[in-house]
């Protein structure tokens, strides 16, 4: 099998894994019932949930947010307070209905390195916060939650910007969920370049969700089927008051 081939087949296993985590985060936690709270339990330090709820996917562990803060100066980045950070670009409304994603995989036999995605990610206008992913925000308005965002396709596909200089990934992953801050297309239209872009900064290749290169065949699809989703959810028209 070719390096290809095991490539896809492995961004279709992650793609699959990504937006199973994305359901299962996105749900309301129900309230354990019967379940006694053990002292180990309550001295154990608060962790921030991370991408990840199937096999594969790995459970919060050193990666995770536990609020302190990271120094990047080589990266030419701000430091990044990792607890205050954890609330930014998460979705005020948990419910969605359509996905929409993109990759950027490196090419044959090189892999993307966690220090570079993070420099293309600022360059590109993109904000690491909600589930130490990265997300573009409605510019002054980040409380309207993220327009699209970028995770890695590996365990637990997260960034532990704690050790990002260690980190290396086949692909990245960008996601578009919807409804979204702005109508489907306009939030499509923000997405796409920021993909292609972050392809050129990393020298990777731009796939569709079928993880097939994306052409301008299967953009014009997605733009008509978005299209399509916001004629479905426009509001409805106000009906006259009947005469009498």
């Amino acid at each position: 099998m070719s390096d290809t081939a095991l490539l896809r087949i492995g961004i279709l296993v992650a793609g699959v894994l990504l937006v199973a985590a994305i359901f299962f985060f996105s749900r309301p936690k129900r309230l354990a019932q019967g379940k006694r709270k053990e002292p180990a339990d309550a001295e154990r330090p608060r962790r921030e949930p991370v991408l990840g709820a199937a096999d594969g996917v790995a459970e919060a562990g050193e990666g995770a947010a536990t609020g302190e803060t990271v120094s990047q100066p080589e990266l030419g980045l701000p430091d990044v307070d990792a607890g205050n950070l954890s609330e930014l670009g998460k979705r005020p409304s948990q419910d969605f209905d359509k996905i929409v994603s993109l990759y950027v995989a490196a090419r044959s036999g090189q892999v993307l390195r966690g220090e570079d995605i993070v420099v293309a990610a600022e360059k590109t206008g993109l904000v690491f916060g909600y589930m130490n992913v990265f997300h573009r925000l409605v510019e002054g308005h980040s409380e309207r939650g993220p327009i699209f965002s970028m995770a890695s396709i590996m365990k637990p596909g997260s960034f532990d910007m704690a050790n990002i200089r260690d980190m290396e990934t086949p692909a990245i992953a960008f996601f578009l969920t919807l409804p979204a801050p702005m109508t489907a297309l306009d939030a499509w239209e923000k997405m796409l370049p920021t993909v292609q872009r972050m392809g050129e900064l990393l020298d990777g290749v731009v796939l569709d969700d079928s993880r097939n290169a994306l052409g301008r065949q299967r953009i014009a699809h997605i733009r008509d089927d978005l299209r399509a989703y916001d004629r479905q959810h426009q509001a409805p028209p106000l009906t006259k008051s009947p005469r009498w």
